[in-house]
């Protein structure tokens, strides 16, 4: 016998310049010979209905998607129900302007403000589902404005069939969709300006005013869409001339090493400017490194130099770090001398860092790197292009005539070339270049 269907409400006809009481509905599932539900399938939309009279009114035996899956019913009589029945499979609400303040903790007199305020509800309940709002034809003003408020849409009682609902569950979901992907794509670009806004701020700002010498920089950060990275590097000139470059590289690629990275640099040039120099500013940066990092597994490599007045010799102090790079001109360029360094940063207690004494000469470039320029593949395989290999690279760009900004800029382009795609550690780059008056 087939199942009973809800007969239709006997509504009076309203009357000249009287508004029409809001159609009240009924959505009945589906039913198969024998009056058992017909399970919908795994792809499936869920809808939950919220009105306060589930036994009268409308009757929509059944509610298909775009691809002739039955639509899932769920009825609820008030915001109690509602959310008991809100789970993570409920793709749709479908509510009912006429539902009075039942269960919502709302008992204003004017039902404006509760129809409304019952709205609301629902979406600080349900911000991430679509809501669809169910009204009188009458009160078009009102479902406008609940439009307004937040609902993706709204239907007129008397012209709802299953058609039509099914079509308007289906776009309000998708217009849902494209509201929250609308939304997080803003809240992304909005943070990633503010995080580029304050990592701009944090990289260094060379002070070289007064000196002869000229400075170039190449940075690039392997973390994800940062622009700051665990590598970090400084120059400054302090007031008897002499001209102090530093680079270096703090263990790891996350926020914590790029924040650490940003510490250590600006506590060398704190201790750079109060005239701290070689072993006794690298035991302080150890102290400062032990008392910042999160762990104490993270440790930092770091090369320092400092160039005399007249720019012809340096002190040179190596904490685990490759040893830069100088050429001169007829000559290839070739490594500093690197023997008798000391240990990277945080490894050992009461290290020591030797400063040698390098001469320059009169016209001379000096490159500073990190790392992540030199340990990038070589191709498919597993070779690394390593120190030999950037030193090669190097005397070609300069035999080509490149110096400055278009020498680095073509070394890292290459590196990442050689690569096969973006270098994934950070990579900082240091060019300082002196020509003899």
């Amino acid at each position: 016998m087939p199942a009973s269907v809800p007969r239709q409400r006997d509504t009076p006809p309203a009357e000249s310049g009287q508004a029409r009481p809001p159609a009240t509905y009924t959505v009945v599932p589906p039913q198969q010979p024998g009056g058992t539900a017909q399970p919908a399938g795994p792809q499936a939309l869920t809808l939950l209905v919220i009105q306060d009279d589930p036994a009268g009114g409308l009757t929509v035996p059944e509610i298909l998607d775009s691809d002739g899956h039955r639509i899932r019913i769920r009825t609820a009589r008030n915001l109690t129900e509602a959310a008991r029945l809100l789970t993570h499979d409920v793709h749709c609400i479908l509510l009912d302007l006429s539902l009075t303040g039942t269960g919502t903790g709302t008992d204003s007199a004017d039902p404006e403000a509760d129809e409304l305020a019952m709205l609301r509800q629902v979406l600080r309940m349900a911000p991430r589902h679509a809501v669809l709002v169910l009204t009188a034809e009458a009160d078009a003003e009102r479902a406008a404005e609940a439009v307004r408020v937040g609902a993706q849409d709204f239907l007129f009682g008397s012209e709802l069939d299953g058609r039509l609902l099914s079509r308007a569950i289906r776009y309000a979901v998708e217009r849902k969709r494209a509201d929250i992907a609308q939304y997080k794509l803003a809240e992304s670009r909005l943070r990633a300006q503010e995080n580029a806004r304050l990592e701009r701020g944090l990289l260094p700002h060379p002070l070289l005013e007064g000196s002869d010498l000229r400075f170039a920089a190449r940075y690039h950060a392997g973390r994800s869409r940062a622009l700051l990275g665990g590598d970090f590097y400084d120059t400054v000139r302090t007031p008897d001339g002499t001209v102090h470059a530093m680079i270096g590289d703090v263990c790891g690629h996350g926020p914590d090493e790029a924040a650490l990275g940003v510490e250590l640099r600006i506590a060398w040039r704190a201790l750079t400017l109060a005239g701290l120099c070689g072993d006794d500013l690298l035991a302080t940066l150890q102290e400062v490194l032990e008392v910042e990092r999160p762990c104490e597994e993270i440790f930092a490599t770091l090369c320092t130099v400092d160039i005399s007045p007249d720019g012809r010799r340096a002190g040179l102090c190596l904490a685990g770090h490759p040893a830069p790079l100088i050429s001169r001109p007829g000559r290839p360029a070739r490594l500093l001398p690197y023997e008798d360094s000391g240990p990277a940063l945080g490894l050992l207690p009461r290290a020591r860092w030797p400063r040698r004494q390098v001469d320059l000469g009169g016209t001379w470039s000096l490159m500073l790197y990190t790392d992540g320029l030199i340990e990038g593949r070589i191709g498919a395989g597993r070779e690394r292009l390593g120190q030999d290999g950037m030193v090669e690279m190097i005397n070609r760009h300069l035999d080509r005539g490149l110096r400055g900004e278009g020498l680095l800029e073509a070394a890292v382009s290459e590196a990442r070339r050689l690569n096969g795609g973006e270098l994934t550690d950070d990579v900082a780059v240091v060019l300082l270049d002196r020509t003899a008056g």
